[in-house]
């Protein structure tokens, strides 16, 4: 801890340095990899939807000695095989998720688990969810992701500037698009809570990335008129003053989270907290890398471009470059293409 300590004062500092910013093409192609990845997953398996979201029936049979393959033989001697999804939840329950099934459909499936696990109708947890009701929940969940963004823009566009706005959604954008991928790819059912996990992700990205644009800002306020640095070395100093504050967060947030995927819903078989643990567990990571390696290159890509960057490259450029380092920062001159100044004075002759 002591090392990383150490660490993250020369970071903050200059004295070390990590030059994110220059190899930002390198970030771009990973980022680029795992959108391909969630493209073709998505593509090709798709989201698996649950029952809330396109409708259909649950039963849940609450007897420890129930196991899959007899509630699947139950179920279709019925003559119900469609959508059917048998799986097995924790060590005492197994749940039955079917497509939408008429009133005589859901009570024959009801009296074959009976029959077949020797139980009463009370040891039967069922569900019914209407299609048009599932429509209902998929769109409010659509209206309120794109009301969040609206909002977050509006609202980083006045606290920053338009620039990081855009910079900060299209990081929000990644994170969510490669969650949702993944997602598709394991193969999870998504349900409100995983509706829930893809909100805080949005928010956690944000304040991720918020942080490092505060830091950002302050270095590159009045950058023009000192012309110490150029944008670019000012948001890649900034990058590595923050840097191992996000690390810590990041970790403190996965440890939980972590905690909750592999012993809870791995080990302890709590199924109904996979659903939010997973969304969580990879939006944190994605969300984390998206903060150092995707927002602020892009953000110095955007403001590069701009005449005052131009010519303020050309002037860093002309005095041989600047040390990114925070005697720069400071005010101090830095050493670097000073010529004689550098040298010791010669003694003159008596």
């Amino acid at each position: 801890m002591s090392k990383l300590t150490g660490l993250g004062g020369r970071l903050y500092s200059g004295e070390t340095s990590f030059n994110f910013i220059e190899r930002r093409r390198t970030w771009y192609a990973v980022s680029a990899l795992f959108i391909l990845l969630s493209t073709a997953a998505l593509a090709i398996q798709g989201l698996h939807l649950g029952i809330e979201f396109k409708g259909g029936s649950s039963y849940t049979v609450n007897k420890a000695t129930a196991t899959v393959e007899q509630a699947r033989s139950a179920v279709e001697s019925v003559g119900i095989s469609g959508e059917l999804i048998v799986q097995k939840i924790g060590d005492d329950k197994v749940r039955v998720q079917t497509g939408a099934l008429t009133s005589a459909q859901s009570k024959a499936v009801e009296a074959a688990l009976v029959q077949e696990f020797s139980i009463t109708a009370e040891s039967i947890d069922t569900q019914l969810v209407g299609p048009s009701w599932g429509k209902e929940i998929t769109q409010k969940a659509l209206y309120g992701l794109i009301a969040f963004l609206l909002v977050v823009m509006l609202f980083l566009a006045m606290t920053f500037e338009p620039k990081m706005a855009i910079a900060a959604i299209v990081a929000v954008v990644h994170d969510v698009f490669i969650t949702v991928g993944i997602y598709a790819l394991v193969g999870f059912d998504v349900t409100p809570a995983t509706v829930i996990g893809f909100l805080t992700i949005l928010g956690y990205s944000l304040y991720d990335t918020v942080v490092v644009f505060d830091k950002i800002r302050e270095n590159t306020k009045g950058i023009v008129a000192s012309g110490k640095m150029t944008y670019s070395q000012a948001v890649n100093l900034g990058v590595n003053q923050t840097i191992v504050r996000s690390a810590n967060t990041s970790l403190i947030a996965l440890l939980p989270v972590g905690s909750i995927l592999f012993v809870g819903a791995g080990l302890l078989g709590a199924g109904t907290l996979k659903d939010l643990s997973l969304a969580l567990f990879i939006g944190l990571a994605v969300g984390t890398y998206s903060s150092i390696f995707i927002a602020p290159p892009i953000l110095a890509s955007l403001r590069e471009k701009e005449p005052a960057m131009v010519a303020l490259s050309k002037r860093v450029a002309s005095r041989g470059g600047a040390p990114v380092a925070e005697s720069a920062v400071a005010g101090i001159r830095p050493s670097i293409g000073r010529g004689p100044r550098n040298q010791p004075k010669r003694k003159g002759r008596k």
